[in-house]
């Protein structure tokens, strides 16, 4: 007589129920980027989302407006706006940051191509001196909101230190190309004006002792210094014959150096390679507003890195008061995310109570040109992990209850579940 497994069958396609149902979470675990950051290559014209998707096409925003021209083109208004929070405000935690900290008191001057005062997110708290009020190629406009935009009618594109206050000031052209001279009268400027941050987002190829001068004065009146590893590479031609080399004022002794990364971790395609870089931050696929109407742009570089890193030392400096411009420095870059280069962590940087033994500001120069290290490997393996390990207990789940139902079909002598026992006549 063949005993009767009905019984346990029954309770065996139990344990594969169990099974199927770990399996979606298992793989959900796989799908979703667990670093919360999308995945992106940073050259997409479309804004990366909050879910990794592309999102709306934005213009792109120039740095400066072509030298060879007869006239001067203003960048027009975008008449595009972007409908999410773009991946460079998930990674520096913005939402979470304005929590403690949103650099109040604290004035940051931004040198660059000027600040329109009343463009979107920003009327009311720019002072722009002398021409520095006319912008016409928009790269300033848009740095300002990144450091202390409100972000207008979508507050979740705003800046860094949204209550901080913009001090304009102009160290290039009209179109936007870069000399030692007006550099060195921004930076005198601030400093008579006791800005509490200086932002340079230009970058010269070669030192200056006036320039030298005037940062040495500025960082003795208390300012923060924050500038440009390098200025953006031409837009014609290929990257990889030109040699690596300090630009200026980043490279001058207590400025803070910061580098743009993608959201992987790692510098754009095309970097000019550099040295003594202290700080990277988000410099690609970022949105931002321009002088000129309420449109959104896209912009990149180390200058929008630049502006990133500045907002971070406003809200720490609106945090911590009493700390000096090198405590400052030192705590944006003890508390960075550690890599080749130290990647920007406003949020620990305002939060984290610091010991003795934390990092010095300023890292000691590589002997060659760095990298920033390329965290996505590292998210795609903890996302196999997670996977292998809901698999792995969903697999024991069903052994443990296949085992069980063996059991009390055995106990049964194989009779199904429920069947009455008569005895032979």
């Amino acid at each position: 007589m063949r005993p009767p497994v009905r019984g346990a069958a029954r309770l065996l396609s139990g344990a594969g129920i169990a099974a199927v149902l770990l399996l979606p979470a298992a793989v959900a675990a796989q799908a979703a980027p667990l670093s919360g950051v999308p995945a992106t290559d940073g050259k997409s014209p479309g804004v990366p989302a909050a879910d990794g998707k592309k999102g709306q096409e934005l213009p792109g925003m120039p740095s400066a407006l072509d030298p060879g021209a007869d006239e001067v083109a203003c960048t027009p208004a975008s008449r595009e706006k972007a409908k999410k929070q773009d991946w460079s405000r998930q990674r520096l935690d913005l939402d979470r940051l304005h929590g403690h900290s949103t650099g109040a008191g604290v004035t940051v001057a931004l040198i660059g191509t000027g600040v329109a005062p009343g463009a979107a997110g920003l009327s009311g708290r720019v002072t722009a001196r002398g021409t520095a009020g006319d912008d016409c190629v928009g790269h300033g406009t848009f740095l300002a909101g990144l450091i202390a935009g409100t972000g207008g009618d979508n507050p979740r594109l705003a800046g860094v230190a949204p209550d901080a206050r913009i001090l304009a000031l102009r160290g290039t052209d009209r179109r936007g190309q870069a000399s030692p001279g007006p550099v060195v009268e921004a930076l005198r400027e601030a400093t008579a004006a006791r800005a509490g941050v200086i932002a340079v987002a230009v970058a010269l190829p070669r030192r200056d002792a006036a320039l030298t001068r005037a940062v040495a004065e500025a960082r003795r009146a208390g300012a923060v210094v924050v500038a440009a590893a390098t200025p953006d590479p031409p837009s014609r031609g290929s990257t990889d014959e030109i040699p690596s080399r300090t630009y200026w004022p980043a490279g001058e002794p207590g400025v803070l150096s910061v580098a743009d990364m993608l959201p992987g971790g790692a510098r754009p395609d095309g970097s000019l390679p550099t040295r003594g870089i202290d700080l990277a931050a988000p410099g690609a696929g970022v949105v931002s507003g321009g002088p000129r109407g309420e449109g959104h742009y896209l912009g990149g570089g180390a200058a929008v890195a630049t502006a990133y890193a500045a907002g971070a030392a406003a809200v720490v400096r609106a945090a911590h008061p009493d700390d000096s411009p090198d405590a400052v420095i030192r705590r944006l870059t003890a508390t960075a995310y550690p890599a080749d280069i130290p990647q920007l962590d406003a949020y620990a940087a305002v939060t984290t109570v610091l010991g003795d033994s934390a990092a010095p500001a300023r890292a000691e120069s590589a002997a060659d040109p760095v990298t920033v290290r390329d965290t996505s490997a590292a998210d795609r393996a903890t996302g196999r992990a997670t996977l292998f390990v809901l698999l792995g207990s969903a697999a024991v789940l069903a052994v443990l209850w296949g085992t069980f139902a063996l059991s009390r079909a055995r106990a049964r002598g194989w009779r199904p579940a429920g069947a009455r026992v008569t005895g032979e006549g």
